[in-house]
């Protein structure tokens, strides 16, 4: 069934593979940009382009109300240099204010104008990638908790990304929780600090993370969009493993020396409690919700064939 989707969000670095397969399904695409200079690269995507202030109420209306749409997609967030400066991980309430803000007033925003507008289904962004709760097993599922990292500057962004999942699952609505992109502009600064020898091991690195190519993530979310999925799903790929295993091999794929290792204490003082948790205690994910019941298979089952997919 052909559907009017509004993708708030659309030059995202997951909106600019989203677009392209909604519209490849035939779908009729309506998706927003901050600036008027998003609108040419929206219409070689193939969507309808406008301009939305995610944190204006009033735009988020009209915008919403102008294209009329089946479901709503909220991919909004400023994580790139343009909207958030350098990446801070010691400061990530800090690094990441914009999109908190867009993670609880922007959700609340299209909430709002797709309740006014009839619209009957919405779908949000999530993430599952190393925050699962540091307690048991190494692999969580949407049944274990998120970590909300208490008491470290990460926490009013964990706490966001909650709050993401209790009013979209409220409104009856679907939180796709996407593993680390990797991907067409994702990680080149993170390739770029590897190329340098500047993303060190910490300690032992045995925290497990969950990658997720962009394509995977955007045609995991074209299922959800088009069955109308509710409740939670883990997009993620096949194979959450150790910092001690993805680092090195992600340095041998860009052509990078091996990675250095620092102390714990080291890496708190120079890049904070977040990073640390990560490397040494972070929880990966299990994507077999999605397989099961979006019947959603990733091109790239692991990260191993997807970095050296992408670096080659």
């Amino acid at each position: 069934m052909v559907m009017r989707v509004f993708v708030a969000g659309g030059t995202g670095v997951l909106g600019r593979r989203l677009v392209p397969q909604l519209v490849a399904r035939g779908h009729q695409v309506t998706a927003t940009t901050t600036s008027a200079a998003g609108l040419g690269l929206l219409a070689q995507l193939g969507a309808d382009g406008v301009v939305m202030d995610g944190l204006d109420a009033r735009s988020v209306r009209a915008a919403v109300a102008g294209a009329r749409p089946d479901v709503v997609v909220h991919q909004m967030t400023a994580i790139g240099v343009a909207h958030a400066g350098k990446p801070d991980l010691k400061h990530p309430d800090r690094w990441f204010a914009l999109t908190n803000r867009l993670r609880t007033e922007g959700t609340d925003h299209l909430l709002a104008a797709a309740e006014a507008c009839a619209v009957s289904h919405v779908v949000a962004q999530g993430y599952a990638s190393w925050n699962g709760i540091r307690e048991g097993g190494w692999v969580k599922t949407e049944e274990d908790p998120l970590d909300m990292l208490p008491g470290t500057p990460a926490q009013a962004g964990m706490e966001a990304l909650r709050r993401v999942e209790d009013v979209v699952l409220a409104a009856g609505g679907a939180v796709l929780r996407y593993g680390a992109f990797y991907g067409p502009g994702a990680i080149d600064d993170q390739v770029t600090l590897v190329r340098k020898r500047q993303y060190p091991l910490v300690g032992r690195a045995g925290g497990h993370s969950s990658w997720i190519h962009l394509d995977d993530a955007a045609s995991a979310t074209v299922l959800a969009v088009e069955q109308k999925a509710r409740g939670v799903f883990n997009i993620v790929d096949d194979d959450p493993a150790p910092a001690n295993e993805w680092l090195p091999y992600l340095a041998q794929c860009a052509g990078a020396k091996r990675p250095m290792r620092v102390p714990v204490w080291l890496a708190r003082l120079l890049a904070g409690d977040q990073a640390v948790i990560m490397m040494t205690e972070g929880r990966g994910f299990s994507n077999a919700k999605a397989r099961r019941e979006l019947g959603w298979e990733p091109r790239y089952p692991s990260w191993r064939q997807g970095f050296r997919a992408e670096l080659a």
